[in-house]
């Protein structure tokens, strides 16, 4: 099955956090957290379309420059998501430029920046070099089921509220599910391939009920034949679904109860789990004191919510030179019982 995305981590694990995520057959690319973005090619700052800052601490939003010079001049809208607060950091961080010759550039760079409060609102505001970036209010606030942020036909984004002291959301990516039709049934029952297949496709991931009927095309003359068939007995038929891939990214929390109920809910059952790994747990004191995770607290947060696979990140520079003590820890707290 071709992957829809492809996720890796934009600096190594002292580096600021960052998570750069390429729809391969899109053209575009997703960005959870804006770090240090030098690695990053302009080429790939330019697929981005959509950025999730999970807060506005430096090592997380001091990149917000560097994309934003990247897009100047470029016909090109960005959303960024992230908890309340993130337009007035955003309209902070565009004030403290001038922009008066942004006006004639020949294309016109847009922000839309989406805050959600945790608790299902979520208010935004537009900031386009047209208009200087002069800050405009869309209308709203608008509430979201389920913590969902952006939904499109291949996935859908997740967040949810954590607690580091300040509000920090974690993100979830989520595939939506593969529906692969059997040519050969639906030959075999007389019908051709076409357009119908899309929307056959589509009823069945609206959730649509069995009995919904969906216009088909038949091989040949009609002579008689349904022009639909109910839903149900195509999915019985010439179908069948297979769960699309998951990954979630987490960083920036204690080790509390309310922050594991979340965590594990958020990530149950994701093919990876971005994670950070602040501290061994040697030194849990201290994590606690700073309100990070250790690198044994982040692989039970795997082991409990049941994923594939872990990838630590944002490892204290105090273990410098020796990380492969951090990623052991996490490794085996999460391969363990």
């Amino acid at each position: 099955m071709p992957r829809y995305f492809d996720p890796h981590l934009v600096n190594d694990p002292f580096g600021d956090p960052g998570l750069y995520v390429d729809l391969a057959f899109e053209r575009r690319a997703l960005l959870f957290d804006l770090g240090d973005l030098s690695r990053l090619s302009p080429r790939q700052l330019l697929r981005v379309s959509d950025v999730f800052v999970s807060h506005r601490h430096m090592d997380h939003f001091m990149g917000f420059d560097q994309l934003l010079r990247c897009i100047l001049g470029r016909e090109k809208t960005v959303g960024f998501y992230g908890p309340p607060g993130l337009i007035e950091g955003i309209e902070n961080k565009i004030k403290a430029y001038t922009w008066n010759l942004v006006a004639g550039y020949e294309g016109n760079p847009t922000l839309r920046v989406t805050e959600f409060d945790g608790e299902g609102c979520c208010t935004s505001a537009r900031f386009s070099a047209r208009f200087m970036f002069a800050r405009v209010v869309e209308e709203g606030p608008s509430s979201v089921a389920d913590g969902v942020l952006l939904r499109e036909s291949g996935f859908q984004i997740h967040a949810t509220m954590i607690d580091h002291g300040i509000p920090v959301l974690a993100f979830a990516l989520e595939e939506r599910a593969h529906i692969n039709i059997w040519r050969n049934r639906v030959e075999a029952m007389g019908l051709s391939v076409g357009p119908w297949l899309g929307t056959f496709k589509d009823a069945i991931l609206r959730g649509s009920p069995d009995d919904t009927p969906i216009d088909v095309a038949w091989r040949g003359a009609r002579d008689g034949r349904p022009t639909s068939l109910p839903l149900g007995v195509l999915k019985q038929e010439i179908m069948r679904i297979t769960a699309g891939r998951k990954i979630a990214y987490v960083v920036d929390c204690a080790f509390t109860d309310a922050n594991v109920a979340r965590i594990v809910s958020l990530a149950k059952a994701a093919d990876i789990l971005f994670i950070e790994a602040a501290f061994l747990d040697e030194d849990r004191l201290r994590a606690a004191e700073r309100q990070h995770l250790t690198a044994y607290q982040a692989g039970l947060l795997g082991r409990l919510a049941g994923v594939k696979r872990l990838e630590t990140l944002h490892y204290s520079p105090r273990y410098q030179g020796c990380g492969e003590r951090l990623a052991r820890e996490a490794e085996a707290a999460f391969r363990s019982g």
